[in-house]
């Protein structure tokens, strides 16, 4: 084992601590904010730059980006990105505490099953090869152009379903998640660093959708799940598209099953208790997308 990648792990905890905190701070910030809307982007954007408690959090989230991207410059995306899954925990514990109060029993079943699962995810890499896989730029598009059309296809329909909080998470999260491996794709340099486009879109859109989310329901249940799409779909997505080694027998087995995990914990977030769904609605009206 080289140093690099004690140093990448380390990098990874710091950035997933930071990012976590920033998510519950501009939850707080954007839940007071007068209605957010991707109809009216300039002045959503105006309200959000105005407020000094976003800027902060976002300067936080800077902060844990740029040690995430450095992360990813010494190991694989799968590697790094399965020690930022821990943020769960942080951002259900931090935004519990902000609000002064305990989480819910399905909140804290679906932190505690989606944590399981994710570190699950974590000790089946190692027994994958310790490298940063590539793989081929028509299978990289085809994974992000799916991943942009599931977006698009959640925002559209999973709000009936699943509430408005909750959609806007699940959709931002795919949108992070394109983002990140984008930027694993920038740092391999080269011709590579065209993702960049990919990367920008894919975080611009993705904290709008987070930024109109948090106006409808709570930190844990919005950027929570978005933390677990952005975290489970780039660890796919090393192994699956990047190439990035698949271990064999029990590890094997153990990442398929923590996969189901970290699905059945996204449903569990997805559908807080009945007091703090009841709490949403008096903090928030329907919200315009």
């Amino acid at each position: 084992m080289t140093i690099a990648l004690p140093v990448a792990l380390v990098l990874a905890m710091f950035s997933t601590t930071l990012t976590n905190l920033a998510y519950a701070r501009e939850h707080d910030a954007a839940a007071d904010l007068p209605t957010l809307s991707l109809r009216r982007p300039l002045n959503s954007l105006e309200l959000l730059l105005a407020n000094r408690a976003w800027m902060r959090a976002v300067v936080l989230e800077t902060g844990g980006f740029l040690l995430y991207a450095a992360a990813l410059a010494l190991a694989s995306l799968s590697l790094v990105q399965s020690v930022a899954a821990g943020g769960i925990g942080i951002l259900a514990f931090a935004s519990a505490r902000r609000a002064r109060r305990r989480l819910g029993r399905r909140e804290l079943a679906g932190v505690a099953i989606s944590i399981l699962g994710l570190v699950a995810l974590g000790i089946s890499l190692t027994g994958a090869p310790e490298h940063s896989g590539h793989g081929t730029i028509t299978g990289i598009l085809l994974w992000l152009g799916v991943t942009l059309a599931l977006a698009s296809a959640v925002l559209a329909l999973g709000r009936g379903r699943l509430g408005s909080a909750a959609a806007h998470g699940l959709a931002g999260g795919l949108l992070f998640s394109v983002g990140d491996i984008s930027t694993k794709l920038v740092t391999q340099g080269g011709v590579r660093v065209a993702f960049l486009i990919t990367l920008i879109a894919g975080y611009a859109l993705g904290t709008s959708l987070l930024q109109i989310g948090y106006q409808a329901g709570g930190a844990i249940t919005v950027a929570g799940l978005a933390t677990l799409m952005t975290n489970a779909l780039p660890i796919a997505a090393g192994t699956l598209v990047l190439e990035e080694g698949v271990p064999n027998g029990f590890l094997g087995v153990l990442r398929g099953l923590a996969f189901v995990a970290v699905t059945a914990g996204a449903v569990l977030l997805a559908r807080p208790d009945a007091r703090h769904r009841r709490e949403a609605r008096s903090r928030a009206p329907a919200r315009a997308l």
